[in-house]
């Protein structure tokens, strides 16, 4: 029978059903950082176990590195004692650990695919919420918790529940100054935060097959966002070529023995789905979040909603994002004035996110008051961003020119919002208290809307700040 990617790759990674429903799934990649490993390997340590497949770990520093001085020792201490132990943890059980003095340290979502270490086919766990990242190559990736963490370096498997597949079409041509993010924005507001629980999102259609494997990761990323726990874009050309020549990627006939396989591992056609969803790309604006979950946004050019007019049980959800944003019903998002404008996270800190603000910027400068910054993903995205001098065109504008790291998408570090600061920011979640401070307020959107309201000083629509270089 026909089956889905997620089929074949969970047969292939299943060792045994378990007596309560699960299945015992072999881990082939399992990526840790310095947040939610200390405790793993303290639990590893108290039960007298090492680390069962080190050759298949890969650790690298995000969350809590500073980016704008990363001379060790770190001015925070919590930070500096969190990076020993994962430098001491990863160097005892002989764990590869992509750190400062690396060349290759990231956001552990950005520097997997860019090594190569993310292939299709795979299953890749992490102890973060965005691992679908990867399931842009055509993996099975979902984030996990310290305790699954352990059991991951234990044993290198973990019990998982079985999911649905949920195949959503985008069909058709993105205009203009739309991105990946306003589709992905789409699909949480029409499918919900919670649209997704039980379900690995499938992504597909005309307009997915033509995007770069930049944009396909900003989708998989915020999977998790509408409740799926996996979200994944079938191999094909665009995955190969990316994946050639990668460091970690198989070289000269293995990789094209790899390739082979790689695409034979899609969605057969006729495979059944247990939903299926239709987008017309053409109709997706650029889109901005207005509340304080992903799945509360408007297009641009649109006004916020009022309670009175949404469904019973949305009624009181909305009532409270209104009252925490400062918001009045009715209202235009276009001309919300921001304090803060931040490019970066795993969901847009590639080299492609930084050329498309780089765009905009290009020639403007950052309106007064506001504080704008420029976090790349990884090492490797900063040089390469400075080798086409996008630095420049950042600074010359008045952004801050960082050191990659995760930064102020979720403030494990000195970047913070103080007070009651509104920032435009490219990250993935708007929660209360997300970046820093518990009354801060977060409107999500592309880098390139993002680069618009940071020289505007307001939001604006990024289709009409380029055309008439306002």
């Amino acid at each position: 029978m026909p089956r889905t990617l997620f089929e074949k790759v969970w047969d292939l990674h299943t060792v045994r059903a378990l007596p309560n429903g699960q299945t015992q799934l072999f881990v082939g990649l399992h990526l840790i950082h310095e947040v939610t490993s200390p405790q793993a390997f303290d639990m590893l340590r108290a039960r007298g176990l090492g680390v069962r497949y080190p050759d298949r770990t890969v650790a690298t520093v995000d969350h809590i590195v500073p980016t704008r001085d990363q001379r060790r020792p770190f001015g925070d201490l919590m930070a500096e004692d969190m990076l020993s132990a994962l430098e001491r943890n990863t160097r005892a059980a002989g764990v590869p650990l992509f750190d400062l003095r690396s060349g290759a340290q990231g956001i552990v979502h950005v520097i997997g695919p860019e090594l190569g270490l993310t292939q299709p086919g795979m299953t890749i766990a992490c102890g973060d919420s965005h691992t679908s990242t990867h399931g842009a190559f055509g993996a099975v990736a979902f984030g996990i918790g310290t305790s699954q963490v352990r059991d991951v370096l234990a044993s290198q498997c973990l019990a998982m529940d079985p999911l649905k597949v949920r195949r959503i079409n985008v069909s058709g041509r993105l205009t203009p100054g739309v991105y990946a993010k306003d589709v992905i924005l789409e699909i949480i507001r029409r499918l919900g935060v919670n649209g997704g629980v039980g379900y690995a999102y499938e992504y597909g259609g005309d307009a997915v097959d033509r995007m770069t494997m930049d944009e396909r990761m900003t989708i998989c990323n915020m999977s998790i966002e509408g409740g799926a726990r996996v979200g994944y874009v079938n191999p094909d050309r665009t995955t190969v070529d990316y994946l050639r020549g990668r460091k970690f990627a198989p070289q000269g006939e293995a990789f094209d023995a790899a390739a082979a396989w790689w695409l034979s591992m899609a969605s057969d056609p006729g495979a059944a789905y247990d939903d299926e969803v239709e987008i017309d790309a053409s109709t997706i604006r650029p889109r901005v979040t207005w509340g304080i979950n992903p799945g509360q946004s408007v297009f641009v050019d649109e006004r916020l909603p009022a309670p009175a007019d949404a469904s019973p049980g949305e009624r009181a959800s909305i009532t409270e994002a209104l009252e925490f944003m400062g918001f009045g019903e009715g209202q235009p998002i276009k001309g919300t004035k921001i304090d803060v404008a931040f490019v970066g996270s795993c969901t847009n800190a590639r080299l492609s996110d930084l050329r498309e603000a780089a765009k905009v910027v290009r020639g403007h400068h950052v309106a007064p008051n506001v504080q704008a910054l420029v976090v790349p993903g990884s090492q490797a995205v900063r040089a390469a961003a400075e080798r086409e001098g996008l630095d420049r065109v950042f600074t010359e504008a008045g952004f801050e020119w960082r050191g990659a790291g995760c930064s102020m998408c979720l403030a494990m570090n000195q970047d913070k919002l103080e007070g009651r600061q509104v920032c435009a920011s490219s990250s993935n979640r708007n929660f209360k208290g997300r970046q820093g401070s518990p009354i801060g307020r977060t409107l999500l959107m592309s880098p390139a809307m993002v680069a618009a309201a940071a020289v505007a000083g307001e939001i604006v629509d990024v289709r009409e700040f380029t055309q008439h270089g306002d």
